[in-house]
């Protein structure tokens, strides 16, 4: 069943617009989710949290730098878990670590991600994780596009989750258009 609550907050935000768009990985559509718009509002924000908490029961968080950032922040303080960040790259300086935070090897985590696309940026923090000793089988995503992401993340036994998928978004611009 479609997130009706988040659905409305993300266009509330603006954050979900149609028109022409070039996407980070070189392909264009006809919708664009701006997650510099949901992420910087605190009703989307709470909403994000809150469905997030329902699914991570007390396992340790991750969120993919720069963009899950604020949405695995808010989840640690609205479910008390701990979590760490996952840099793209390695930083060339200070402590030259990829994997920011504490976590023990063999613990388990589940990533968390605001857009899945192709899955690739999702499936990179994976594999960093699993280099580290982390049990990642679970990836969580406020949006998922519905253009691979699932399938990548399937193939190496990673589960994908979202809260509002690309037919939820369309399925209401058509009810509004009606």
């Amino acid at each position: 069943m479609p997130n009706r609550e988040l659905i409305a907050a993300l266009k509330n935000a603006d954050a979900v617009r149609f028109g022409e768009f070039e996407l980070s990985h070189g392909g264009t559509s006809d919708y664009y989710v701006d997650k510099y718009l949901f992420e910087t509002d605190p009703d989307c924000l709470q909403l994000i949290a809150a469905a997030f908490a329902e699914r991570v029961g007390d396992t340790k968080l991750a969120g993919v730098a720069l963009g899950a950032v604020p949405l695995v922040a808010v989840t640690s303080v609205e479910t008390g878990n701990p979590y760490v960040v996952v840099r793209k790259k390695t930083k060339e300086y200070g402590t030259a670590k990829r994997v920011e935070g504490r976590f023990d090897e063999g613990e388990e985590v589940v990533v968390l991600e605001d857009i899945a696309t192709t899955g690739k940026s999702a499936l990179d923090a994976v594999e960093a994780l699993r280099e580290m000793g982390a049990v990642v089988d679970r990836v969580l995503v406020v949006v998922d596009r519905e253009e691979g992401a699932r399938e990548l993340l399937a193939d190496h036994d990673v589960e994908l989750e979202a809260l509002v998928s690309a037919t939820d978004l369309l399925a209401d611009r058509d009810a509004d258009a009606a």
